[in-house]
């Protein structure tokens, strides 16, 4: 069987990277958050690759854009936990750094990658 679609994308890797480590990050949060914040942190970050893998095996590019706006919900429902998680001491200031920089950094794939994919298939909107 041939490579997966989605996982030629930088998006999908980076969205998998970013998950591993906030799971390695969230298992050294307090235990009173593990259905807590850790759990929805770990959910929304889960949840980038998953929709960006789901709409690259969808084969339409249209299916493609709406995925990658969900996944992009869901990388701002990141970014509100993790400024909670920081604002509450769960994580320190070079790792809080380090998170937001890596958030940043996918938001600009994935914006990049939307505008791509309407240029080519002249979507709107």
């Amino acid at each position: 069987m041939g490579e997966r679609p989605h996982k030629k994308l930088e998006a999908w890797r980076k969205g998998i990277a970013l998950t591993v480590r906030l799971y390695k990050v969230t298992a050294g949060f307090p235990a009173e958050e593990r259905y807590g914040l850790t759990g929805q942190i770990r959910r929304a970050a889960i949840s980038v690759p998953a929709n960006i893998a789901e709409g690259a095996a969808r084969g339409s590019k249209k299916y493609l854009i709406n995925a990658i706006q969900i996944a992009r919900g869901s990388l701002s429902e990141l970014d509100t936990h993790l400024e909670i998680a920081g604002q509450l001491g769960y994580l320190d200031q070079p790792t809080f750094r380090d998170l937001m920089e890596a958030v940043d950094e996918l938001e600009r794939i994935l914006n990049g990658l939307v505008q791509s994919l309407r240029r080519r298939s002249g979507a709107e909107s």
